[in-house]
């Protein structure tokens, strides 16, 4: 009964990696609650396939998600139209109510049918058992075991906590749950007496320019974080996974964030090759729709290099939303995973970004100093200039004091705190960091992270 309700409660499982030949052979440990095996005659070549009773399902729960999701972005309209048409009454409200307890209730009892036909599969009862048996001890060999499947990874256990290494325990200067350091943009009226009557009449527009920021700005900023768009995305996600473990044997690790959110890592060592790029590791920063799965990650790859590659806050397998401060905490906790866990000096760490990655690089830069290089790949000095030129110039005001208080993504200001080697790729035709046509080179804001760079120094 109890691995009934695993397998209710249980995560979804995707797919079941090939095994190398090295891993093929039977195993001589038997199966505990702390050491669990799988058999070396199971099948590892294709995607895990589940019962036609779990399928359709799983099919259900997957549209019930589809319409919920479509559901909240579209709620502010729909309220709208409800309010004047007079469907919010209390006399409409509550049969309304009932029909949503009803489809509640249908969705529970299909997430229990999905349960009874995983219970009924030998691959999900064998995951579901692995993955126990991970949680309740993270030995090496039941994280190698677990290793070999893809599946939800908000069931994934935390590989490496913030807080993990012993000076930062000791150090007062560490980050703490409120976040790491960031700089602040310098107020917009100087010599203003910031007194309570100023404090009320800033309250409305610091009011519109929050709820910009959490609703249009942010999903306009990080497409990526939408979740229709991860819908769409997760056949060429769970590939790109797949090629990053079966033929990089990369490891997927779950790092935990001083701000409580889990992130998404991938990381490929090529230390043990002739290579002897190897010995570098090359932090890999995407863009506002990228990730690890199919991004920049392939360059130092197709070069030798080893590589951790990692997903912004609220992209597939990591949590959260991606402001500015859980951009940089994730960050952050990326370096301390590369340094403590897998055993790289800063002098061995590249920080390579693709465009709006160029924040999280250039902030890694600043706080870790001593890294090698940054290489930044169509990116910008700051993100003000870009935002005014998608939105009408009305909205002039409003959108640079939300960028300024809640998205700020100044580049070229956290680039000129570093003194180390960079190497910045400008495009041609660049649609995106350009503020007025792809082809007009000039206004293409790599330039003035150039130079901005070359007057600091």
């Amino acid at each position: 009964m109890a691995k009934l309700l695993s397998c209710v409660l249980g995560p979804r499982l995707y797919k079941i990696y090939r095994e190398r030949d090295s891993e093929r052979a039977p195993s001589s440990v038997p199966e505990t609650p702390t050491s669990v095996t799988t058999s070396p005659s199971s099948s590892w070549e294709t995607y895990y396939q589940p019962r036609a009773l779990e399928k359709h399902a799983d099919s259900i729960l997957a549209l019930a998600s589809v319409f919920w999701s479509i559901s909240y972005y579209s709620s502010p309209f729909a309220f709208f139209y409800l309010y004047r048409k007079g469907y919010l009454s209390l006399s409409k409200v509550v049969p309304f109510s009932h029909y949503a307890g009803t489809l509640l209730l249908l969705l529970a009892g299909v997430a229990c049918l999905r349960g009874i036909g995983r219970w009924t599969n030998p691959q999900y009862r064998q995951f579901i058992t692995i993955l126990e048996a991970t949680h309740r001890n993270q030995s090496a060999e039941n994280k190698r075991q677990l290793a070999k499947y893809n599946f939800d990874f908000r069931s994934w256990p935390v590989d490496f906590h913030w807080e993990e290494p012993s000076s930062r325990k000791e150090s007062r200067g560490g980050p703490s749950r409120r976040g790491v350091a960031l700089l602040r943009p310098e107020p917009l009226h100087r010599g203003t007496a910031d007194t309570l009557l100023n404090r009320v009449k800033k309250l409305p527009c610091q009011i519109t320019s929050y709820l910009v920021a959490q609703t249009l700005g942010r999903r306009m900023l990080y497409p990526g974080s939408v979740y229709l768009l991860q819908k769409a995305l997760m056949p060429v996600l769970l590939q790109g996974q797949a090629r990053l473990v079966e033929e990089c044997n990369g490891r997927r690790a779950k790092l935990l964030a001083c701000d409580g959110n889990e992130i998404d890592t991938m990381f490929v060592d090529r230390r043990g090759t002739a290579e002897p790029q190897g010995q570098k590791l090359v932090i890999c920063c995407e863009g506002n729709a990228g990730f690890y799965e199919v991004g920049c990650v392939s360059t130092p790859l197709e070069a030798g290099y080893s590589v951790l590659g990692w997903n912004h806050p609220g992209f597939a397998g990591s949590t959260g939303v991606p402001f500015p401060q859980n951009e940089a905490n994730a960050m952050d906790v990326v370096v301390q995973f590369a340094i403590h866990r897998l055993g790289f000096q800063p002098q061995d760490i590249i920080i390579y970004a693709w465009s709006i990655g160029g924040f999280t690089a250039t902030w890694a830069a600043m706080s870790y100093p001593d890294i090698s290089a940054v290489i930044l790949d169509a990116s910008f000095d700051d993100l003000v200039p870009l935002a005014l030129k998608v939105m009408p110039d009305s909205w002039r005001g409003l959108v640079t004091r939300t960028v300024r208080q809640h998205l700020n993504l100044n580049n070229a200001e956290q680039l000129c705190r570093y003194q180390g080697p960079v190497l910045l790729i400008r495009r041609t035709k660049d649609e995106i960091i350009t503020t007025t046509v792809p082809e007009d080179i000039m206004s293409n804001r790599g330039n003035d992270l150039l130079l901005k760079l070359l007057q600091h120094r």
